[in-house]
C-alpha cells in the first residue's frame, strides 16, 4: 500500500459538515477537493443539491464551463451533465480517476468528499462495475412507474441494492433494475472489489442524530428562503418532470406543491422528513465499512492526516 499514491476521503451523512472539514484539511495539507455526490453532478440544479451552499465562488473558463471554488480551494466534479443526460457509476469512476491524476500532476493531495456511498466505493474499492449497455426501451417502460413502484420491484429481486439506493432515487433504481433484467444477476452481487488504486485514509464525521436533524431542518429552511421554489419552477419549464433527476429530494416535494397537491409548509416538512431518511440510509451504508476512522472534530481529523502523510513521506 505504501507504494500507492495517497488519497484522503471525508465522508458522512448529509449536513454533517463534510465539506467544511475537507476544506480545512485541504488548506493545511495542500489539497484539492473532489465531490462524491450523485446529485451535484447536474447542471442548473443548485439549491436542492446544496451545491451553492458548499461552493460559494465560481469562475467561468474560456469555453463557458464553471470552475467551483470554496474560499479559494478548487472543488471538482460538480456540474458534469445536464439533468436530461444519463450518467452511470462507471462514468463517475472514469471522470473521478482522471481528475485525481490531474491533481497529483500539480503536486496536490486529492481529497474526496461526499455522501454517495457507491461513488466513494467505486474509487476506494476500485469496483468492477457491471458492463450492461443501456436498454432504451426498457428504460422508457420503467420511467412510466413512480419511484415507490420501482423501489418495491427492486426490493423483491435485490434487497441489498434497494436498501442502499432508497425509495427516492429513481435514476439509480432504474439502472439497478435494468442491470438485473439484462444480466439476470442482482446489481449488488456484480459490484466486486478490485485491487486498491490508492493508499486511502477514510475519515467519517460522527454526529449525534438530533443535532444532524436540526442541521438538516435549518438547511431546508435556507433552501426555501434561497429560492428553491423558483429553481424548481425554472427546471420544470425546461425539463420533463418524469426525468429521474427531477425526482430528487427537494424537487419532487416542491413539484407537488406547485401542482397544488400540498401547501408549501407541508412540502417543506416532507423535504425535511425525506432528508432525515436519506441520512439514516447513508449512516447504515458507512457503518458497514470497518476501515473508516470516525472523528467528532477537526483536531481528531488533523491528527489522522498528519500521521498518514508522515508515513507517506
Amino acid at each position: 500500500m505504501k507504494s500507492l499514491k495517497p488519497l484522503i476521503v471525508i465522508l458522512g451523512p448529509t449536513a454533517s459538515g463534510k465539506t467544511g472539514l475537507a476544506l480545512a484539511l485541504a488548506k493545511e495539507f495542500g489539497g484539492e477537493l473532489l465531490s462524491a455526490d450523485s446529485r451535484q453532478i447536474y447542471k442548473e440544479m443548485d439549491i436542492a443539491t446544496n451545491k451553492l451552499d458548499s461552493a460559494t465562488t465560481t469562475e467561468k473558463t474560456a469555453i463557458g464551463k464553471k470552475l467551483y471554488f470554496i474560499d479559494g480551494t478548487p472543488i471538482h466534479l460538480l456540474d458534469l451533465i445536464d439533468p436530461d443526460e444519463s450518467f452511470s457509476l462507471a462514468d463517475y469512476k472514469k471522470v473521478a480517476l482522471k481528475k485525481i491524476e490531474e491533481i497529483y500532476s500539480k503536486g496536490k493531495l486529492p481529497i474526496l468528499v461526499g455522501g454517495t456511498g457507491l461513488y466513494l466505493s467505486a474509487i476506494v474499492d476500485n469496483l468492477n462495475i457491471p458492463k450492461a449497455p443501456a436498454d432504451e426501451k426498457l428504460r422508457a417502460k420503467l420511467e412510466e412507474k413512480d419511484a415507490e413502484e420501482l423501489f418495491d420491484a427492486l426490493a423483491k429481486i435485490d434487497p441489498t441494492s434497494a436498501e442502499t439506493i432508497g425509495p427516492q432515487n429513481k435514476r439509480k433504481l432504474i439502472r439497478a433494475l435494468e442491470v438485473y433484467k439484462i444480466t439476470g444477476q442482482p446489481f449488488s452481487s456484480q459490484q466486486k472489489k478490485g485491487k486498491p488504486l490508492f493508499n486511502t485514509l477514510q475519515i467519517g464525521i460522527r454526529i449525534e442524530r438530533q443535532e444532524l436533524h436540526n442541521r438538516i431542518d435549518k438547511r431546508v429552511d435556507r433552501m426555501i428562503k434561497g429560492g428553491l421554489v423558483q429553481e424548481t419552477q425554472f427546471l420544470r419549464k425546461k425539463y420533463a418532470i418524469e426525468l429521474p433527476a427531477m425526482s430528487g429530494i427537494g424537487y419532487k416535494e416542491i413539484g407537488a406543491y406547485l401542482d397544488g397537491e400540498m401547501g408549501l409548509e407541508e412540502a417543506t416538512q416532507q423535504i425535511k422528513f425525506h432528508t432525515h431518511q436519506y441520512a439514516r440510509r447513508q449512516i447504515t451504508w458507512f457503518n458497514r465499512d470497518k476501515s473508516i476512522n470516525w472523528v467528532e472534530d477537526y483536531t481528531e481529523a488533523e491528527k489522522l492526516v498528519k500521521n498518514f502523510t508522515a508515513i507517506e513521506v
